[in-house]
């Protein structure tokens, strides 16, 4: 997990196309200047990079679904709840699961866990827009080869 650059997961763990879910792994890093205000003498992972760690790995969920045809980006985020802070070192698992895509928008259910505890979950919705229409298409297939995506779409193929 780099903070500061926003790579929020680590690993893609398991990825079941026909249960529709995703689940990854991230370990926080032991130091990052987010901490450095977040809190001074108490760091803390701020609970919107939770937010966007679970947008991460439902967004990554949607690309595997679609088979890399369209970007997810996030629209809104219903029902978070906070549930235990995170402290450097943490290690995270994320799971993602997919209740509707499709016109153009997906609609996930993620949830964040350490060490058995929960520690956030929410509704997530994304507008997925096609890469004919947005240059990201090497940048994002780039990223989901190196946490693994790629790989555990090969598996299922």
């Amino acid at each position: 997990m780099l903070l500061e650059y926003f790579q929020m997961i680590d690993r893609v763990e398991t990825l079941d196309l026909d249960g529709k879910t995703l689940k990854a792994r991230s370990i926080v890093p032991a130091t990052s200047p987010v901490f450095e205000g977040h809190f001074p003498g108490m760091p803390l992972v701020p609970g919107v990079l939770l937010i966007e760690t679970m947008a991460q790995a439902s967004g990554m969920l949607v690309l595997a679904v679609t088979d890399f045809a369209a970007m997810p980006f996030l629209m809104s985020v219903d029902g978070a709840k906070m549930r235990a802070f995170v402290e450097p070192e943490a290690v995270l698992d994320i799971e993602a699961f997919l209740e509707h895509e499709g016109s153009g928008y997906a609609v996930t259910k993620a949830k964040i866990t350490s060490g058995g505890k929960k520690v956030c979950d929410a509704q997530l919705k994304l507008r997925t827009m096609p890469f004919s229409e947005i240059p990201l298409a090497p940048i994002v297939r780039k990223r989901a080869e190196e946490v693994g995506l790629v790989a555990a779409m090969k598996l299922r193929g």
